[in-house]
């Protein structure tokens, strides 16, 4: 186990170098420039040449490369040009963190309370009803992207009806519908895997000689099946935490949630080059250390997995 860690770790040195040149390469060609989001396109030609140099934006490419990969090394993460004026980049980030994992949880509570029974259920009614309403709507969960879900449940459940606040508007019961957004596609493909997982463990032999034994149905389902079917559930919903993040970005712009994916939209927008490359990096090690947790739970699960 321990050499499987730091064999992992070594391996996000490379990953995370690899997500920051990737992310300083786009942001560079892209169109628009810093300093007219700073002073506006109608400046004076040298006040622009004099902020370009105070902020390094008149180096070459690969001189502004070799600084930011500097700073890196040395744990300094800048400090926005635009955004909050001068403050650290890392502050900025941490700020924002907390509004993201909480609403990254409240997400996977809702998909996996409700995506894993589903999915049990629907494999011990196959070929019922039952089990064809919940194909249908596991099919047309994973089908509803964020950009339309959030919508339609805003003008529905917040402006129509008035069940929930509209966004920004405060309250703990702001969360839930941004949850239900970004969790109704994870709820779906755990449904779906779920019953898949289900349909074949219940037809081994294990399976048939407890129901011969005369055990609960209960008991068949959550001591043999589930603990059974763990290895590819955890899969999954290691997959899809790491997915928790970025389809965060859309969820937290269209609910105006205070989270890091609307931080980095807000940063793009603002041609803020330290404040996107830091969210990145944040999201990258996030994927790392998810799928490190995840590898590792495969040998809690499965004492047979060795990870060597």
């Amino acid at each position: 186990m321990r050499t499987f860690i730091i064999r992992r770790l070594l391996l996000f040195i490379p990953t995370v170098f690899g997500v920051c040149s990737l992310v300083f390469a786009v942001l560079h060609l892209m169109p628009g420039d810093p300093v007219d989001m700073i002073l506006g396109e109608t400046a004076l030609p040298v006040d622009k040449e004099n902020l370009r140099v105070q902020l390094g934006l008149n180096d070459p490419l690969y001189i502004q490369y070799m600084k930011y990969i500097s700073r890196l090394l040395r744990g300094d993460f800048d400090r926005s040009i635009i955004m909050n004026r001068n403050e650290p980049v890392s502050d900025i980030i941490i700020e924002r963190v907390p509004g993201t994992i909480l609403l990254a949880v409240c997400s996977l509570i809702i998909a996996v309370s409700l995506g894993i029974p589903a999915g049990i259920i629907a494999a011990l009614k196959r070929n019922t009803l039952t089990d064809y309403c919940i194909t249908v709507l596991s099919l047309v969960g994973i089908s509803m992207p964020n950009f339309w879900l959030g919508p339609l449940l805003i003008m529905l459940l917040s402006y129509q009806f008035r069940i929930f606040p509209m966004p920004g508007e405060g309250g703990w019961m702001t969360v839930i519908l941004p949850s239900i957004t970004l969790g109704t596609a994870m709820m779906a493909i755990l449904a779906r895997m779920t019953r898949s997982v289900f349909l074949e463990i219940l037809n081994r032999d294990f399976i048939i000689a407890a129901r011969a034994r005369g055990l609960p149905e209960y008991r068949i389902i959550l001591k043999h099946a589930l603990a059974n079917g763990m290895i590819p559930l955890i899969t999954i919903i290691g997959m899809q935490i790491g997915g928790l993040f970025t389809g965060a970005i859309i969820t937290e712009t269209v609910f105006s949630w205070q989270g890091i994916g609307s931080l980095t939209i807000e940063a793009i927008q603002n041609r803020d080059y330290p404040v996107v490359q830091g969210c990145a990096l944040f999201i990258a090690i996030t994927y790392v250390c998810v799928n490190l947790i995840t590898d590792i739970l495969y040998a809690a699960a499965d004492p047979r997995i060795k990870l060597e």
